[in-house]
């Protein structure tokens, strides 16, 4: 049993998970904030400033309000970053046990679960906020997903005989073997909701209601401090490594392997990152917890729906 399940911790642990995932996910946050400092006009701060923060978190005190939950407040952040590790295991080396999307998208909600217990178990009434305002958007954001989760099960499942098909090794052959979703029509409703479905997930403005620093000083993150935040800032890194690979993994894995191939999924998640996280946050600003709870069940989860509508409807009969 240790046996079969040693690819499983090295791909979760090391690669393409653990070490490598943090990596690429703070060269991301770095180049996230270079580039948003470009925009406005600013130098920014270098590349590896991510790295140089939770180093510089790992070094300091470590404390908690008198009033904190001890064991909900520290565990926390431990939680909501080892809950990251499997989905990177999922969405880059999938099998049997970690590539299924249902797991996923399980996986998924625990970041956002994570930061709602660390709000309540902090004592603080900007904690508290941030908690309600995290559960309001997850149960705005969470609908579309799923939707569009099983439009593309139904599309690949429809054109490969298997109705329909939730594995994502299934999912990305077909798509290398056939052409990416990203060029099909019947795909577009939902590959739209997905764009406005992953900004919201990885907190990004205008969808950084919970942690809105002008209104609720980073509402459930305002007691940590030391190396309970810096595990926070890993969970985040992380984070935007399995929402951005999980895109590249549904509408446009390129047909290449190897090095080439790794250096093509570098660079689509640096596009994603740049085009659909910095240039957004520069460009808008931040909405209110009530539009963007109307936003999402207005915009996103209609397209979501008309999404899997049209996988049904013009998948229907297609030949494996």
């Amino acid at each position: 049993m240790m046996t079969s399940q040693l690819p499983i911790l090295v791909a979760a642990l090391v690669f393409p998970g653990g070490v490598f995932a943090l990596a690429l996910g703070l060269a991301l946050k770095g180049a996230d904030r270079r580039f948003a400092a470009r925009l406005q006009g600013r130098v920014g701060p270098p590349l590896v400033q991510p790295l140089f923060d939770i180093v510089k978190l790992g070094f300091k005190r470590t404390m908690a309000p008198d009033v904190a939950c001890s064991p909900v407040f520290f565990g926390a952040p431990l939680i909501g970053a080892m809950s990251m590790l499997l989905p990177i295991a999922g969405v880059y080396a999938p099998n049997a046990m970690t590539g299924d999307l249902l797991v996923l998208l399980y996986l998924l909600t625990v970041p956002g679960i994570a930061l709602m217990l660390a709000g309540s178990a902090s004592g603080s009434p900007y904690g508290a906020i941030g908690f309600s305002r995290e559960m309001a958007m997850m149960l705005a954001y969470e609908g579309p997903i799923v939707l569009i989760v099983v439009a593309v099960a139904l599309r690949v499942g429809a054109a490969t005989g298997q109705w329909p098909v939730f594995s994502l090794s299934e999912i990305v052959a077909y798509q290398q073997a056939h052409g990416a979703l990203l060029f099909d029509p019947v795909m577009w409703p939902t590959i739209v909701a997905f764009a406005f479905f992953y900004p919201a997930n990885l907190g990004i403005v205008p969808f950084d209601i919970p942690e809105a620093e002008t209104e609720v000083l980073e509402g459930p993150l305002l007691e940590y401090s030391g190396r309970p935040l810096a595990l926070f800032k890993v969970m985040s890194a992380l984070k935007a490594v399995v929402v951005l690979g999980l895109g590249v993994a549904l509408f446009m894995p390129l047909p290449l392997f190897g090095v080439v191939g790794l250096i093509g999924w570098l660079l689509q998640l640096l596009v994603l990152a740049l085009v659909g996280v910095t240039a957004v946050r520069v460009g808008a600003g931040r909405m209110r917890i009530d539009q963007a709870f109307v936003f999402f069940l207005k915009w996103p989860l209609a397209l979501a729906l008309i999404g899997v509508v049209a996988a049904a409807y013009f998948s229907a009969g297609v030949a494996p």
